[in-house]
């Protein structure tokens, strides 16, 4: 029988790749789009996390979510540190989240508030896959706007209390297989990362929108 980490990973593999495999991400990594591109993507990340990371210090208390509480994790200072890089010192003022990002972390905020479970979840998609793809996109970011390596603009993907990030991800994968969860919370929570992955996908399309690239 597979473990839970791997029923997640294996059902959500299809909204995975397609969040991966985006036209806006896909354009974003070739570099045939400009820093302001990157930039407002990092905005509409902040207003994810900040839904993720507000109710992370009651939820450490929690029996199902409290062993995520990892703050090592935590990305919402290092954003806002990219984010006056990227924008300036008044970068609050101008901060507009897209339709799409308003839904994505409304949906984040009500399972931090009303289903640990769901915030699971949410925190799993979100976190492992900084720990994995995001360096991808930092390496890339570096190399086409000339970022200082793990520098200013690209902190949110640099965890430095992660010292050994496979290691890392073997025990946040044993966390979710030790869940305080029965069999229909888990097919819950697996159709919940599949919702993340949706959600996130729906970002990419707008953002997509907003940065065509021309014919």
């Amino acid at each position: 029988m597979d473990s839970f980490s791997t029923v997640i990973r294996t059902a959500s593999h299809e909204q995975h790749t397609e969040a991966e495999t985006s036209t806006f991400m896909s354009d974003l990594l070739s570099g045939r789009l400009g820093v302001e591109a990157y930039a407002r993507y990092t905005e509409q990340l902040w207003f994810v996390y900040e839904a993720l990371e507000t109710e992370a210090d009651r939820l450490a208390s929690d029996p199902v979510a409290g062993p995520f509480i990892r703050p090592e994790l935590f990305r919402l200072a290092a954003l806002e540190r990219d984010l006056a890089h990227l924008r300036g010192p008044d970068w609050r003022a101008a901060m507009r989240a897209l339709p799409a990002t308003a839904a994505y972390a409304a949906r984040v905020r009500q399972c931090a508030e009303r289903w640990p479970g769901g915030y699971i979840a949410h925190h799993y998609t979100r976190y492992l896959g900084d720990l994995s793809g995001g360096q991808i996109i930092r390496h890339k970011a570096e190399k086409t706007w000339g970022f200082a390596r793990k520098g200013d603009g690209v902190r949110f993907y640099v965890f430095e209390g992660v010292g050994n990030p496979a290691a890392f991800k073997r025990g946040y994968r044993e966390l979710l297989d030790s869940i305080r969860a029965d069999d229909l919370e888990k097919q819950r929570i697996v159709a919940e990362c599949k919702c993340a992955f949706a959600l996130n996908t729906a970002v990419f399309r707008a953002l997509g929108e907003e940065f065509p690239l021309s014919a």
